[in-house]
């Protein structure tokens, strides 16, 4: 259910106005004053989202890296963003939201009602942030799509299908085959 208020409130939101929602039962996400409200991610995408966390995780421990799941992005003050995953090289337990310029890499997985946000929008957003890899993980395919920022745009690294395996060197090392994403 979406928080009361929401839907007859004037724009533009902030970031206090935001950060006032708390914890909800849909994933919110402020861009630009505007609000992003989709439904809580399916049985499928947590059970992706699960695998590759633990394809990472081991990675993330011996490059002293930290991996997180859906997390308050601040990537400016307009705009807070809840991707799927990110790693990151250092914390700050207290706060509200994890900077943008602590991310080493960012992850998302598609679905149904995010697909055009995750492969268009997002990218766009996260690059300008300055955020050097991008993990998109297509949900139906398993497809992996790995890029890297160069300059102000992301440029595609690899894609790697089921029966190949993606081999990341950075910012953390993993192998991840597609096919183990899901039982």
């Amino acid at each position: 259910m979406i928080p009361t208020g929401i839907l007859c409130r004037s724009l533009p939101w902030t970031e206090s106005d935001y950060l006032a929602l708390g914890v909800t039962a849909e994933r919110i996400e402020l861009l630009d004053g505007a609000l992003l409200i989709g439904p809580p991610p399916s049985v499928r995408h947590q059970v992706i989202f699960g695998a590759l966390a633990a394809t990472l995780t081991p990675g993330c421990v011996a490059a002293d890296r930290t991996l997180l799941p859906v997390v308050n992005l601040r990537l400016s003050t307009s705009r807070i963003l809840n991707p799927d995953l990110v790693v990151t090289a250092e914390l700050d337990l207290t706060a509200d939201c994890v900077p943008a310029s602590a991310v080493l890499l960012i992850g998302e997985i598609t679905a149904p009602h995010t697909a055009v946000i995750d492969r268009l929008l997002k990218p766009h957003v996260y690059a300008a942030a300055g955020i050097e890899w991008y993990l998109l993980v297509e949900q139906e395919t398993l497809a992996l799509h790995l890029y890297r920022l160069e300059g102000s745009r992301y440029v595609r690294q690899s894609t790697t299908r089921v029966g190949e395996v993606l081999e990341l060197t950075e910012p953390v090392r993993a192998t991840i085959r597609p096919e183990e994403l899901l039982p």
